[in-house]
């Protein structure tokens, strides 16, 4: 069974609410996918497709429309993640389902794809929702890739680490500045290849540490950081050919509010030894 963890609250009454209802449509379909039963399970499977798709669509309206309402810099991206999920969801629908040979397959097929979606969708999208600075507001800053004490956990080596963290977004956000950068895409490359490297050295420091101190909420942790990793291995290189400097803009933006959320919201938590 898949559970509503409290990684996965963000504090929206509603949105909160919408996703323990889409936990609990997956968890219908666990159901149905370890179900014993050997005969033609099309009508539950059906259902719960046509289920999935409905609820889905009105709490993507719901959440887009709050993100409308407070500005929030993430709305574009939502937006291609929910179309990317409904068409998912629709593409399923359309499966030969009455073969009854198929329906234990596309099940399998569903709840890998569902509960990875759904975990890494509101651990690294869903929980930045109000949670993120306009970039107007960063932007106006002397330096917005700043350290600020207010980051500081506490934990030395942790903090040291989430200082270089943001030295690498400093050096991504000079470079955006430079106007007489050239060679944009390759210097975009080597920031990546630098933040993926340095991210995972920094996430497996960070999660033996929490694994020394028999911390509760590495389970948690470990969902984040995977997730941006997943994230960040996932950036399409054509897009960033396409218009690098206007893609490291976003990606300042992204790498900004992800370091000072997960710092503030979740690293702070972590007890020193």
């Amino acid at each position: 069974m898949f559970q509503f963890t409290e990684d996965c609250i963000i504090g929206n009454p509603q949105i909160d609410d919408e996703h323990r209802h889409l936990f609990e449509l997956l968890n219908r379909g666990f159901d149905l996918s370890r179900n014993e039963y050997t005969g033609d399970q099309y009508a539950a499977i059906k259902s719960l497709l046509e289920e999935l798709d409905d609820y889905a669509e009105q709490h993507f309206t719901h959440e887009e429309k709050y993100m409308e309402q407070i500005l929030d810099p993430e709305l574009i991206l939502q937006r291609n993640q929910h179309i990317i999920f409904r068409d998912k969801i629709r593409e399923w629908s359309f499966r030969d389902i009455d073969e009854f040979s198929e329906q234990q397959r596309v099940l399998q097929e569903m709840m890998e794809y569902l509960s990875r979606w759904l975990y890494h969708h509101i651990i690294s999208s869903d929980s930045m929702i109000g949670k993120l600075p306009k970039l107007e507001e960063w932007m106006v800053k002397e330096n917005p890739c700043e350290f600020m004490d207010e980051y500081c956990t506490g934990i030395a080596f942790i903090d040291e680490e989430h200082r270089e963290l943001f030295r690498i977004t400093d050096r991504a956000n000079k470079f955006l500045q430079n106007e007489f950068t050239y060679d944009v895409y390759d210097g975009i490359m080597d920031i990546l290849l630098e933040l993926r490297d340095y991210t995972k050295r920094h996430f497996k420091d960070e999660e033996d540490y929490m694994e020394r101190i028999h911390y509760e909420g590495l389970p948690a942790q470990r969902r984040a950081h995977g997730s941006f990793i997943e994230r960040i291995e996932g950036i399409d290189l054509n897009t960033v050919d396409g218009d690098p400097k206007l893609y490291l803009q976003s990606l300042i933006e992204f790498l900004l509010g992800w370091l000072i959320n997960h710092i503030l919201y979740t690293d702070k938590k972590i007890p020193k030894e």
